[in-house]
């Protein structure tokens, strides 16, 4: 479980590509390793003991569920329409987000036995890192770039120097948005195209995107307009390199990960609009293709 949610969390390029490597039996050692030297040193830092431990993971655990009931609320007012298997009322979540909520403001001001540290200092202890890398890997194009910045100020007189690091970097950054994305489209109109791209700008580090359309076979082509659609958004968007490709078969999961093959490109790169009623898949059966709604 651990590790299925670190590599998730890592091919989002939230956690650094390091913890990615894996040995001769596929086994993402680094995660491991890294897993356990965190659970050593939380059992050190609460000197084994368990209420203080239960107390941390108590409002670890709350805390996902109050951000579960506030992504229920967004999801009602936002995105009302989109089709569920389940619904919760108003009610239910309001109830449910405030029993959370007081369970968690309860663990985090419990008064700790004597000589022991509080729920809320322990876990702050491994909170605060952890948003520190998240938020750095998430800004990690805007900090080398401020960092490219400070260095060509400070040692401008260090010309060749200056040079290499600029390239190593410049590399970097090129390398980062070098990774192709994909986003398969009905024939969306233009306004659903254009805010995918308006997306992908603000939310994804990639200069290149593919715009895939799939035809059933034996169903005419379509008409030039998605052509049209393509040629203005790439005016529009000089700075992302916008690829139509038309195929035709059956769109499912094994299209998908024979795409994601041939192209060399991770399902979890791969977008799909808001799905229809009738749509025959669930989400989660399509590989892990992310959805842009």
């Amino acid at each position: 479980g651990v590790t299925g949610l670190i590599e998730r969390m890592t091919l989002d390029r939230i956690l650094p590509g390091y913890l990615l490597k894996k040995n001769k039996r596929g086994s993402s050692y680094r995660i491991i390793i890294t897993f356990f030297l965190l659970s050593c040193s939380i059992l050190l830092i609460t000197r084994g003991k368990v209420q203080v431990l239960a107390g941390v993971y108590a409002i670890s655990f709350l805390s996902v569920m109050v951000l579960f009931g506030v992504g229920n609320i967004l999801l009602k007012i936002r995105r009302r329409k989109l089709p569920r298997p389940e619904r919760a009322g108003w009610l239910s979540v309001l109830v449910g987000v405030a029993a959370v909520l007081t369970a968690l403001v309860g663990n985090i001001f419990k008064e700790p036995n004597p000589n022991e540290p509080a729920n809320i200092v322990v876990f702050a202890e491994y909170f605060i890192p952890a948003v520190f890398v998240v938020v750095v890997m998430l800004n990690r194009i805007a900090l080398l770039e401020m960092l490219l910045q400070f260095i060509e100020y400070l040692f401008v007189p260090i010309l060749k120097l200056v040079t290499n690091v600029n390239q190593k970097i410049y590399t970097t950054i090129d390398k980062i948005q070098a990774q192709e994305f994909v986003f398969f489209t009905r024939g969306d109109n233009l306004p659903n195209l254009n805010q995918v791209l308006l997306y992908i700008k603000h939310n994804e580090h990639t200069k290149k995107i593919k715009i895939v359309t799939v035809q059933p076979d034996g169903e005419p082509p379509l008409d030039d307009k998605l052509d049209k659609d393509i040629e203005f958004l790439d005016r529009e968007y000089p700075e992302i390199d916008i690829e139509l490709v038309k195929l035709k078969g059956e769109f499912g999961p094994k299209m998908i990960q024979d795409l994601s093959k041939k192209w060399n490109i991770p399902v979890n790169f791969m977008f799909i609009g808001s799905p229809g009623d009738h749509f025959p898949y669930r989400i989660e059966a399509l590989g892990g293709v992310r959805l842009i709604i």
